[in-house]
């Protein structure tokens, strides 16, 4: 089952990254994209217009001189190409198959270590990611118009699930004393799923402030690439509703944490720096809230410290595990 648990792997990062591809090719030959507009965009003809000595010298205008004059756009079709649309869907339905498997490689993962697949960074992120693309995959069908953003959701599953191959692969072994308890269950579980949805979260985050800025005026990449995304406000709208939803996840989380430290070693709270690096997460993101829903604070500013969130989010899984050493360090890592 281990091993099997390691191929479906592979099998789930070329499933996300077949969707990744799809959904490449709907930007490149759709019509809603800057790619898209600008291959469809009609040939102009320069049309001198009025030449002559005007009515009175009975000239008529002549059409389609190339002379300096007016830019018209010839007549064109603006249908969207059947290809795109064929190359869209396919992004869908290679994305629900890389999260069966992925679903897959959980599960036999699982079956192999006879417990819950979450004890070391490997397992961790395996769920993360997981929470992550379900959470997409009910959006997109609540919200069909926003599958364009499933590009930048497919890139982040690969991304991730090869660092999780490649970096954080560590072999199955028992669970250390600490976390034997039904606490393992309650704790891990709640913060998987509140991670996941923040994770989701900080992809409509950073494509906001692509779009905001690029509305703003701002062609320079990255801003350029704001022109690819659904509207500002529809995106940071999302932003808001994913945060809002993960957030109380998150703190009960980080208190059912803190009951099993009490459990397990004999106090709540300890400064680790785990407890530490969640603690300002929890802050970061209580401080997103609290400026989205201030009037005075733009919403560009907000939105910043959602990303920031997330930074710190990341600095939580990775940096804490890598680089520090605590009663948290279950990473697995030498």
């Amino acid at each position: 089952m281990a091993a099997l648990s390691d191929q479906l792997l592979v099998v789930a990062i070329l499933g996300y990254l077949l969707a990744m591809i799809c959904h490449a090719v709907e930007y490149a030959f759709g019509t809603r994209s800057v790619i898209g507009r600008a291959a469809a965009r009609p040939e102009r003809e320069r049309v001198l217009v009025g030449a002559g000595v005007g009515a009175a010298g009975g000239s008529a205008p002549v059409v389609g001189t190339k002379l300096p004059g007016v830019d018209v756009p010839t007549p064109a079709g603006g249908s969207r190409s059947p290809r795109a649309v064929l190359a869209g869907r396919a992004a869908v339905a290679f994305t629900v198959l890389g999260a069966v498997v992925h679903l897959a490689v959980l599960i036999t993962r699982g079956i192999a270590a006879e417990r819950m697949p979450w004890g070391n960074m490997y397992e961790y992120l395996l769920s993360v990611t997981f929470v992550g693309v379900v959470g997409w995959l009910v959006l997109l069908y609540r919200r069909p118009t926003l599958r364009h953003l499933g590009l930048f959701v497919a890139l982040a599953m690969v991304l991730l699930l090869a660092v999780a191959g490649l970096v954080l692969y560590v072999p199955i072994v028992p669970l250390v004393p600490a976390l034997d308890s039904y606490w393992f269950v309650v704790h891990v579980a709640t913060i998987a799923v509140s991670s996941g949805i923040l994770l989701l979260g900080a992809v409509p985050a950073v494509m906001y402030l692509l779009r905001h800025g690029y509305d703003q005026g701002k062609r320079s990449f990255p801003y350029s690439l704001g022109a690819r995304v659904p509207a500002a406000d529809t995106l940071e709208r999302l932003t808001f509703r994913l945060h809002a939803f993960a957030f109380p996840l998150f703190t009960f989380a980080v208190m059912a944490g803190a009951v099993w430290a009490e459990a397990a070693w004999g106090r709540y709270w300890g400064w680790d720096p785990k407890e530490i690096w969640a603690f300002i997460s929890w802050v970061v993101y209580a401080g997103y809230l609290h400026a989205r829903a201030t009037p005075s604070v733009k919403r560009p500013v907000a939105t910043w410290i959602a990303v920031l969130g997330f930074l710190t989010m990341q600095m939580n899984l990775y940096g804490v595990n890598i680089f520090f050493e605590g009663l948290h360090s279950y990473g697995g890592l030498d």
